[in-house]
């Protein structure tokens, strides 16, 4: 586990680190909106990877994994979910996913919100 208490953000300027900050937010909205229209996850998933290397060092790295795993965890459940369908176990699948993705993006808001990193 990593220890984000010790951070050295003296690399970042105030500016940018606010800019990670509303960047983060929007990632979690982005996710969020992927239950109503599902390509917003992948525009999600593309910032997080074209941002990660900026947000190293600060406590928006965590929340940038956080995010990184949620979205991959969630797709290997959801098409383990689809796949078994027809066994029937597939809905207590989906139904698990959904409820796990959903209480993800709201920690993840409540630790953003509070300016904490996420406890990878």
């Amino acid at each position: 586990m990593n220890d984000y208490t010790t951070l050295d953000v003296t690399a970042k300027t105030p500016e940018q680190l606010a800019s990670l900050r509303r960047l983060t937010l929007l990632v979690y909205i982005l996710y969020a909106l992927s239950w109503l229209v599902g390509i917003s996850a992948i525009v999600a998933i593309v910032i997080n990877y074209v941002k990660r290397e900026d947000a190293a060092g600060t406590l928006y790295e965590s929340h940038f994994t956080w995010q990184i795993r949620t979205f991959w965890w969630s797709l290997l459940w959801c098409v383990l979910g689809v796949l078994t369908l027809f066994l029937m176990v597939g809905f207590v699948i989906l139904f698990v996913a959904a409820i796990w993705s959903v209480y993800r993006l709201v920690k993840g808001w409540l630790y953003w919100n509070d300016r904490r990193p996420m406890p990878v």
